[in-house]
């Protein structure tokens, strides 16, 4: 019932919006259809909690503790987006940057992301969640277009060719997966069902398997963002509106990234190897270094914080490829607070950029003072995001160095130099904008900035304080995927 519930509010909440999301209440109810979803992920991980996985549907839709946790992240982090936008878009609507017309796109192409995200992490079908991919690609493209400027066509373009080609490479993979699948399982969509997957994948052909991979990898690596697959990432968020970057940050990468990490399950036991493991560290520390090396030359806020999240993603890509309790525990942590940040910074940033009028770090300076609220948020989430203690991200990062000291210490010098220089990088470019002279107006609505300081807030407490049912909830995940 949870997972009907589930699927069906935002799939119903999008058709609404198709008729009714150009109405004054309609960011209003958007946020509700939100916090209806929010709570469905909320009385379905208590479920799944209490009483294990679920496969539901005639094996279609399968629910473990893996999943789950991102479902729930998803559907919150969906919610609070929804808070953020409500001001946001209507000062967007009062500038003349969109039309009734525009708003109603907004809505309810906004509700379908949040469904086909859904869908790609709650099917049990390889299949079913690459068309589910496919229809959050083109959700997104007409999010991200939605100004219709030349700079926000072309960056929608971008993305759609990019993503596009990627996702013909992720087909190519999954129809190589289904002709392993087939002489061990038979013909049929039984062949494509995760959980028939794992029961016989020490059965699979391993060369079908490995190449298998290489393509899925390469395919949905695109939408992760990972070097050099990574080109639409910075357009698409600095050229789109700020919530559908916040939402493309903190959740569509992670969707992505959770699809690879299905895959090279399967991989590590039909191998008996490293080889998908070695493939994502190879991507991840290459997007982390590449990233780190690119934030000093930007000079639009948007595009700085897409390349942090280029490197954040590498980093979680390079801790499920290495493995193990530890690494896979800090990729799951990173995980969620990544998420919880960038999309609070992305929050504080819409914000600041729409009181200024421009995305260019160089004119946006004193915002403590022309608006604390929104100076503190940025700051803090960039603390945050930085990697500075007590917040969680300092101490997921710090069991990945922990990890990579122990199973791969090479790499560890990679890391704490690309690290360093995101540091000066993003300090350097953020702390002017924050404390620097007054020149900004306020807002003609007040901006909703309760959003930010609770991200904040629960990625403060994970870095202090992990509650237990917390702490085994990412240890079950874990080992599902170390």
């Amino acid at each position: 019932m949870e997972l009907l519930v589930l699927l069906l509010v935002p799939f119903a909440g999008g058709l609404v919006l198709a008729l009714w999301g150009h109405r004054s209440l309609a960011p209003e109810l958007n946020s509700g259809i939100s916090l209806l979803t929010f709570l469905a992920s909320a009385a379905l991980t208590a479920r799944i909690i209490a009483d294990g996985p679920l496969l539901v549907w005639d094996q279609m839709f399968f629910v473990d503790s893996f999943n789950v946790f991102l479902v729930a992240l998803t559907a919150f982090v969906s919610f609070t987006t929804t808070l953020f936008s409500r001001p946001y878009m209507r000062i967007e609507l009062q500038k003349g940057k969109l039309t009734p017309g525009r708003l109603r796109l907004y809505h309810s192409m906004y509700q379908m992301f949040t469904f086909a995200m859904l869908v790609v992490l709650l099917t049990n079908s390889v299949g079913i969640l690459w068309v589910a991919m496919e229809a959050a690609t083109l959700t997104t493209v007409l999010l991200i277009s939605l100004y219709r400027t030349p700079a926000s066509l072309e960056a929608a373009w971008k993305y759609f060719i990019l993503c596009g080609v990627g996702l013909a490479q992720a087909l190519f993979g999954t129809i190589l997966l289904y002709f392993a699948a087939e002489k061990v399982l038979g013909a049929g969509g039984t062949a494509l069902l995760w959980t028939h997957l794992y029961e016989v994948k020490g059965q699979l052909e391993p060369t079908v398997l490995a190449l298998s991979f290489v393509f899925l990898l390469v395919g949905y690596g695109t939408k992760v963002g990972l070097v050099p697959l990574h080109n639409w990432l910075p357009d698409a968020h600095a050229e789109g509106p700020t919530p559908i970057s916040a939402v493309l940050s903190g959740l569509l990468l992670n969707v992505a990234l959770y699809s690879i990490i299905r895959a090279k399950v399967l991989v590590d036991g039909a191998l008996g190897s490293h080889f998908a493991g070695n493939l994502m560290m190879g991507f991840g520390l290459l997007s982390v270094v590449v990233a780190a090396f690119l934030l000093p030359r930007q000079k639009d806020i948007k595009r700085l914080f897409a390349y942090s999240s280029i490197e954040h993603m590498g980093l979680m890509t390079f801790a499920f490829g290495m493995g193990g309790p530890v690494a896979s525990f800090a990729g799951m942590l990173h995980m969620t607070v990544h998420s919880l940040t960038k999309s609070a910074i992305f929050f504080a940033v819409g914000h600041a950029a729409q009181k200024s009028g421009t995305q260019i770090m160089a004119d946006i300076r004193g915002l403590i003072d022309s608006n604390p609220t929104i100076g503190w948020g940025l700051m803090l989430g960039s603390l945050a995001i930085l990697g500075m203690p007590p917040f969680g991200v300092f101490t997921s990062e710090f069991m990945l160095l922990t990890a990579t000291m122990h199973e791969q210490p090479w790499a560890t010098p990679f890391l704490l130099v690309a690290l360093g220089v995101s540091f000066a990088a993003i300090f350097g470019k953020v702390q002017p904008m924050v404390f620097g002279v007054a020149t900004l107006q306020r807002l003609p609505h007040r901006p909703a900035l309760l959003p930010v300081f609770v991200h904040l807030g629960i990625v403060l407490l994970l870095g202090l304080y992990i509650p237990p049912y917390l702490a085994v909830w990412y240890r079950q995940a874990a080992q599902l995927v170390g």
